[in-house]
């Protein structure tokens, strides 16, 4: 241990500070011993005063003075005193720093790190800059020193327990002292410090790291990263950085995984790619084979052909000169038979039998004579010159290393929902190793049952084994089939498959929709020829109008163009109607709108007199003269001939319904309800399938009768209404009418419905009508 050493812990006991002459200090005054050790705030160690408070010597002096001892700085008192009024305060400053780096998660941690406690923390203080030399850690020591001093002046003011004080005292200098020669070794570490203790450094560094310096890429301490080398750098928590190498590990990892099962797919692959080129050269050769015998016996039957033909010629030249030779004998045992008959004849003596037999030789002669001789060949003794057309066998020995002509494609059946009202997917396979450059796809709409003719072929060329064809019919069969084809050749045609596309989207009869508070009467007509498998509703709840939330449900496998819907009062419905068949389902047609606060019906033109019109907004009727209600307008078969009146649509539903009709108070009319078939030559009321209410104006009032089969009781109205309401209660066999103007119960007829029953008006002078419906009943209209 060198002689400043030891003079740091001569100071330490004495509680004294040395001068700057080397010399054992005297006692400083009171206030001075009081204060004991002094730290400095660390933006102090960045700035130019570090130097007045920790001089350095030069290098060269420093070797100089290397073994001997050397003087140590004494910080002033006014610096002192400078540093006890800025109030520093190391806990603070530690807490900032922490929570500035993310370290405040753990501030024990941190304070056992540093020492344990703030106590401990300023007996430990080592600033970065006193490391350096050997000199500064005697400053370090010097200034522990002064712990005892402010332990002694605070003997000297009286405190309690001063003998637990003195054992805490002797404990501190034990400490200091073993901290005082642990700085002054690693003060002097760069000089003399062994490879042992510099090892034991490093490992006691290793073993205390608890942050990661991102720019070093290493483990710290904090205390480190606080007032060390690091203090500039960006560090992490040692378990986020932890964590976050892990991650990193495992995405590594993943992609190594990913790049394993790439590579073990292309290996696969590879295998693959093996086997087909083994399979591939046995097809190849098999066809080498079969293509060389096709050529050999391709030659050997144009030779036999060859040698047929060239007989066959033989065999005629023969035969037309041997025909040729026999004539030519011929003629020559006819021209010797005559020579010799014509000697012999020389010979007759008797002049008698030469004339007669002259007579008869010169006829012969001269008929012989006339024959004409053929004396030129029949035939050439050359063949024709012969070539064999080796045209064939050059096309197929060409094709030797050409593909073989494809399979024939399978055609898929049709696959639910792939088809739309204009456009089909059609799909096949190939189920061959055949080279395919490209399919041809033909169609064509099947031939309708009623009209014979043939439909027209389209064609397609494709590339993939898919094909959408669009600009098609709704609900309209198509028939389908494919080939493939290669530079070798094109397939036979796959079997043919019927594709049908979707219907059109249907019609909503808005007019003839009927509703009540608890059901609705949809009606529908489909815009396709061809029928259809079923119908879909779509049924939408709209629980705020104004944001269009919806609740949707579904109504399937509706055979008909029309259905009965329950519904819940006092409601708004968006209801839309879908047509299905095996291709699919069509766009929703138009949306129509259902409120259940009341009964809803439309007016039934077929039924209306024709001098009965009905306004634009289908719930008026008007009738401006009655000269002649018998006239002779067309009429359709269902219209009333005599009464001036119309019928509502059906009101199919149970329970109770109601709805209004406006009438100014000088218009005479019939309003009720009446069955389907109640007779149109008659009134309304004047037979037992109507019931109604009849208005007529009287030279002295105003009369009111409610007929059914023509009979009314007597009842007298004396307040007109001009608003009446229609109660028709199926359930309690009831038609009531009222007042609702002023609420008041008019008349209520009791009659057992045996069918459902339709609204019914008329008027019996020119005026309007004007119906309302889709209302709620109002409470007065409860009958006890």
């Amino acid at each position: 241990m060198s002689a400043r050493s030891g003079r740091a812990r001569q100071y330490e006991s004495s509680g004294q500070l040395p001068d700057q002459s080397g010399s054992p200090p005297i006692a400083d005054s009171s206030e001075t011993e009081a204060e004991g050790l002094i730290f400095y705030h660390m933006d102090l160690y960045g700035s130019k005063e570090r130097f007045d408070i920790f001089p350095e010597e030069p290098s060269g002096q420093a070797d100089r003075s290397r073994g001997n001892s050397r003087k140590e700085p004494v910080l002033s008192s006014e610096k002192i005193q400078h540093s006890q009024e800025a109030g520093y305060d190391l806990e603070k400053e530690v807490a900032e720093l922490a929570k500035m780096y993310g370290l405040d998660e753990d501030k024990e941690k941190e304070l056992e790190l540093l020492g344990g406690h703030p106590q401990t923390v300023e007996r430990r203080w080592p600033p970065a800059h006193t490391q350096k030399a050997g000199s500064q850690g005697s400053v370090y020591s010097a200034s522990k020193s002064s712990s005892p001093v402010k332990d002694q002046s605070t003997k000297q003011q009286g405190l309690p327990g001063e003998a637990s004080q003195d054992e805490d005292q002797s404990k501190a200098r034990a400490e200091d002292d073993a901290e005082s020669r642990t700085w002054s070794r690693e003060g002097l570490s760069s000089g003399g410090m062994s490879d042992e203790r510099s090892s034991q450094a490093v490992s006691e560094e290793e073993e205390t790291a608890d942050v990661f310096c991102s720019t070093c890429k290493m483990p710290i301490r904090a205390f480190d990263k606080l007032f060390g080398e690091h203090r500039d750098h960006e560090v992490a928590q040692l378990s986020n950085a932890v964590e976050s190498e892990k991650e990193e590990i495992h995405k590594n990892m993943c992609k190594l995984e990913e790049q394993i099962a790439q590579i073990e797919n292309f290996a696969s692959h590879l295998e693959e790619i093996f086997i087909t080129v083994e399979e591939n050269f046995g097809r190849q050769e098999q066809n080498f084979e079969v293509h060389y015998n096709d050529a050999v016996q391709m030659l050997a039957q144009k030779y036999e052909e060859q040698l047929e033909a060239l007989g066959e010629e033989k065999r005629q030249k023969l035969e037309a000169l041997y025909g040729q030779l026999i004539s030519c004998g011929e003629h020559l045992d006819t021209c010797k038979e005559l020579t010799d008959t014509t000697q012999e004849l020389y010979l007759e003596n008797d002049k008698a039998n030469f004339m007669k037999a002259a007579v008869t030789m010169v006829d012969r002669l001269e008929e012989f004579l006339r024959k004409e001789v053929d004396l030129e060949l029949s035939t050439l003794p050359d063949f024709e010159e012969r070539k064999i057309d080796f045209s064939e066998v050059e096309q197929l020995m060409n094709s030797i290393n050409t593909i073989q002509a494809p399979c024939a494609p399978v055609i898929n059946p049709q696959t639910p929902n792939a088809a739309t009202g204009t456009s089909l997917r059609v799909c096949w396979g190939l189920f061959s190793d055949d080279t395919v450059e490209c399919y041809q796809l033909c169609y064509k709409p099947v031939s309708n049952e009623r009209h014979g003719d043939e439909q027209a072929e389209h064609m397609l060329k494709v590339k993939e084994t898919y094909c959408t064809i669009t600009n098609l019919l709704p609900n309209t069969q198509y028939e389908f089939w494919v080939s493939a084809l290669n530079a070798s050749g094109i397939s036979p045609p796959s079997e043919r498959a019927v594709y049908v596309t979707a219907p059109s989207p249907p019609i909503i009869k808005s007019k003839k929709i009927r509703s009540c508070e608890n059901a609705a009467l949809v009606c529908w007509e489909s815009r396709d020829i061809n029928p259809v498998d079923s119908y879909m509703v779509e049924l939408s709840k709209l629980t705020d109008e104004e944001n269009d939330d919806t609740i949707t449900e579904s109504i399937v496998g509706i055979p008909n163009c029309e259905v009965l819907i329950h519904l819940q009062p006092i409601q708004s419905y968006r209801i839309c109607v879908r047509a299905l068949n095996l291709g699919g389902s069509s766009e929703s047609s138009e949306p129509v709108l259902i409120h259940t606060t009341g009964t809803y019906f439309c007016l039934n033109e077929d039924t209306a007199h024709p001098l009965l019109a009905i306004l634009d907004d289908g719930f008026t009727i008007a009738c401006d003269e009655l000269e002649n209600p018998e006239c002779d307008l067309p009429v359709y078969d269902n219209s009333f001939t005599r009464c001036i009146g119309i019928l509502g649509s059906l009101i199919p539903f149970p329970g109770k319904h109601y709805w209004e009709v406006e009438a100014e108070e000088d218009t005479e009319y019939r309003i009720g309800v009446a069955f389907e078939n109640t007779p149109r030559h008659g009134y309304l009321g004047a037979n037992n399938s109507s019931w109604c209410m009849r208005h007529i104006i009287t030279p002295s009032r105003h009369k009111y009768e409610f007929l059914h089969s023509g009979m009314t009781p007597d009842i007298r109205i004396t307040i007109p209404p001009t608003r009446i309401g229609v109660l028709l209660d199926y359930e309690n066999y009831r038609l009531s009418f009222f007042n609702a103007d002023i609420a008041q119960h008019l008349y209520t007829f009791n009659s057992h419905f045996q069918h459902y029953v339709h609204p019914c008006f008329a008027l019996e002078t020119p005026g309007i009508l004007q119906i309302r419906t889709g209302i709620a009943a109002p409470p007065w209209t409860a009958l006890p």
